[in-house]
């Protein structure tokens, strides 16, 4: 190819780029947070992220690695007292009453003269006593 003919197709060809039609757009900002707009379904990830890159410890959390080593007589404990208050509140279906007393609570059953199930139980480190009536209806 010679020179001019080199010329005349770099003319055309720049001709042909430029009169394409180049259009812009905005600019959009999209947020990422769901608090600021963002997807809904960016918050679990954005909260994964948060709490992997979290390093700060509660002092006042109870420490779960203290939770795990229970022995062996403490879960038997923990297992005998569960059996303890399901047959209490077996036998109070079946109209008898009675109680049980843990290390932190006691519950007392008790069968009103309305017919209601009444179980009282005191938590035995603060005193607070909370009732739980189950009416007949």
């Amino acid at each position: 190819m010679n020179r001019p003919q080199q010329k005349t197709t770099g003319v055309f060809l720049a001709g042909l780029l430029l009169s394409s039609g180049l259009g812009a757009t905005e600019l959009v900002y999209t947020p990422v947070n769901p608090s600021f707009g963002g997807s809904p379904l960016n918050g679990a990830w954005l909260l994964g992220n948060a709490q992997a890159q979290n390093d700060t410890k509660d002092p006042n959390a109870i420490d779960r690695a203290s939770l795990g080593g229970t022995s062996t007589l403490d879960r038997f404990t923990n297992q005998l007292e569960s059996r303890l208050l399901s047959d209490l509140l077996v036998d109070a279906r079946n109209g008898k009453t009675g109680s049980v007393t843990t290390d932190d609570f006691i519950v007392r059953v008790i069968n009103d003269d309305l017919g209601n199930l009444v179980v009282n139980i005191t938590d035995r480190l603060t005193g607070e006593i909370s009732e739980i009536i189950i009416g007949q209806n």
